[in-house]
């Protein structure tokens, strides 16, 4: 027979080793719990908050505050951000009338203080003198952002905008209440929103420029039937392309337009096959290609976010 008996030494050192494997495998395995909790916690911050038709302004910015006015659609109040410049408060213009630029959020849901951040760039240009002065309104978009969705309560923020916001700013600041002075603009889905609306409405804006939007979405939708997804489907017709298609049939009024995209964004070669577009339907416009901008509202105005603003004084005849 051969002999099994180990030596004290080596009995030692296997309980030793037995003893790492232990510890080692319980730390693998409390770390995988805690990555897992990690995991589930970034996850549960990721979760968008649900949606407010009124959102506090937690930032404090120059010029900007917020304020509601009462829907009579929907008989709720609604949230919006206003920046005033610091002339629109001296007494040399107690009677003068300011321009007015509604600007329209990307993302969904909508929320007011979602774009506000870009006062920092508008205040500046403004204050600095290289951009007459204009007041901005900061847009809650509703809940699939500056859309009407007819079949959801409470969501169309299409309709909201247009006919409850805009008239309820006109008569609560000393706007000039007409196209000659009134613009929209936005960012991404914003842009999208933009789109939309100056083609329907070109009675209610004489400047437009929508920014990185997501225009081969709309393409899909307009080919598809008002199809974005199984979850969301839109009207027929209501999408950037056909009502392109719509305003083209007779061009009028006509319609100042600025798209801006950059370069690095995920949506430039679409805003590049938009403007192909709009090209074979005999539809002017300006084209403001930002280099080696991502997607991004803020990057594109620390750029060129003169440039966009003079646009639209320009066209609001306070050129310099």
């Amino acid at each position: 027979m051969s002999d099994c008996r180990c030596s004290p030494f080596t009995v030692a050192a296997f309980l030793l080793a037995a003893s790492c494997f232990v510890s080692s495998a319980s730390a693998q395995s409390a770390t995988s719990v805690d990555s897992v909790a990690s995991s589930s916690t970034q996850s549960a911050k990721k979760q968008p908050a649900p949606f407010r038709w009124v959102n506090p302004q937690k930032l404090k910015l120059p010029g900007v505050r917020h304020a509601t006015f009462r829907s009579s659609s929907m008989d709720i109040d609604v949230g919006y951000c206003i920046y005033i410049p610091s002339e629109y408060s001296k007494p040399r213009a107690s009677s003068k009338r300011f321009p007015v630029v509604y600007y329209l959020h990307g993302g969904r849901p909508g929320s007011e203080t979602k774009s506000v951040k870009l006062v920092k760039h508008m205040h500046r240009a403004i204050e600095g003198g290289r951009v007459p002065p204009m007041i901005y309104v900061f847009v809650n978009g509703g809940p699939v952002s500056h859309y009407n969705m007819s079949g959801r309560s409470n969501a169309m923020g299409e309709d909201v905008f247009v006919k409850e916001l805009i008239p309820h700013v006109d008569s609560v600041y000393r706007t000039i209440n007409g196209r000659d002075g009134r613009g929209i603009e936005g960012f991404s889905q914003g842009g999208r929103g933009t789109t939309r609306i100056m083609f329907k409405y070109p009675e209610l804006f004489g400047s437009a420029a929508p920014g990185g939007a997501g225009q081969a979405t709309e393409k899909r939708i307009s080919e598809e039937n008002g199809r974005e997804s199984d979850a969301l489907v839109f009207a027929p017709g209501h999408n950037t392309y056909d009502r392109a298609r719509a305003y083209a049939k007779n061009r009028s009024p006509a319609l100042p337009i600025l798209i801006h995209v950059g370069t690095k964004g995920f949506n430039y070669e679409n805003n590049l096959a938009y403007m192909e577009f709009l090209d074979t339907l005999k539809i002017s416009y300006q084209r403001l290609i930002v280099k080696d901008a991502a997607h991004s509202a803020a990057e594109i105005y620390e750029k060129r976010g003169v440039e966009i603003m003079m646009f639209h004084a320009t066209n609001f005849g306070l050129g310099k």
